[in-house]
């Protein structure tokens, strides 16, 4: 129906320009004017015709380019170039180019196969806003032809499948690094607040065991004097001797009581005692005398 309608305006000489294009009118094979959307009086008598209709709708064009990065990585790099012709330039985007498309791939291939093999492949994925502005350059040479590069994108780089794995288990091993610093330096530092700790609590007690056996040498000594002061005809070293014997029996009484007490072997002979009483008398004379420094 629309080629029965165009073909009947023709021959009542009314051509119709759609909208977003532009027509060429031609008299005699000669370019006239650029025609607007709407309907044109076009007398074919006289030789006038509309040659074609160029449309100024913006346009895509992907392009994949395989090339190879500096440190020999074949990629594939994907560029969408989104263009359109330029209304005020129609005439020379209508007559000077005829496969617009291919020549901006040319170009496009062009710019990406010199720009790529000076960079290696981790700064080729860094730097894909660098290659998209030298592609960018392709619209001055376009502009001359009535096209204007809209915009420039880098889409993708996509190396080799053999590449992508070794970069992921470079990437993974690393990581893996990482974690294994984190987790030892982690360890060192419980060990050394562990044994921060540990020497803390023995300190704390070794205070404990000195103020404990400063209290027992202070107890035993007050013992002794209010013995000595409340028998008559008993010395120091009597009251000592039966303090320790009391403490003999009583320490042998305990280790028997315990149900899961260790086997003690101690002299337990009568004649034992006195030697055991030196020896504890001694022990508590030495503390007493390091206290007192």
């Amino acid at each position: 129906m629309g080629k029965l309608l165009a073909a009947i305006g023709k021959f009542f000489c009314f051509v119709q320009v759609n909208q977003s294009t532009v027509g060429i009118k031609e008299r005699f094979g000669k370019f006239e004017e650029v025609l607007n959307p709407g309907c044109h009086f076009m007398p074919w008598i006289i030789g006038n015709r509309v040659t074609g209709q160029l449309t100024l709708r913006l346009r895509q064009l992907d392009v994949r380019c395989e090339t190879k990065t500096k440190d020999n990585v074949f990629v594939t790099v994907v560029a969408s170039i989104q263009y359109q012709a330029m209304e005020d330039k129609a005439s020379d985007a209508y007559y000077k180019l005829s496969n617009p498309k291919a020549q901006i791939q040319a170009y496009v291939f062009d710019v990406i196969r010199a720009s790529i093999p000076k960079l290696e492949l981790d700064d080729a994925f860094e730097q894909k806003n660098e290659i998209a502005k030298a592609v960018e350059e392709l619209e001055k040479a376009m502009f001359a032809y009535g096209y204007e590069i809209v915009q420039t994108l880098i889409v993708d780089i996509e190396p080799d499948e053999k590449v992508k794995r070794a970069m992921n288990e470079i990437n993974a091993a690393a990581r893996l690094r990482v974690a294994a610093n984190e987790k030892a330096e982690a360890e060192k530092i419980i060990q050394i607040k562990r044994a921060e700790g540990e020497a803390e609590a023995k300190y704390l007690s070794g205070l404990g065991i000195a103020r404990q056996r400063q209290a027992i040498v202070d107890g035993l000594r007050d013992s002794v004097l209010g013995f000595s002061g409340n028998v008559p005809g008993t010395s120091a070293k009597d009251v000592m001797d039966l303090v320790l014997l009391t403490q003999y029996f009583d320490t042998m009484k305990e280790i028997g009581a315990a149900s899961k007490s260790s086997a003690v072997f101690l002299p337990h002979g009568p004649g034992a005692v006195a030697d055991i009483a030196g020896q504890i008398r001694d022990g508590f004379l030495q503390a007493s005398t390091q206290q007192a420094k």
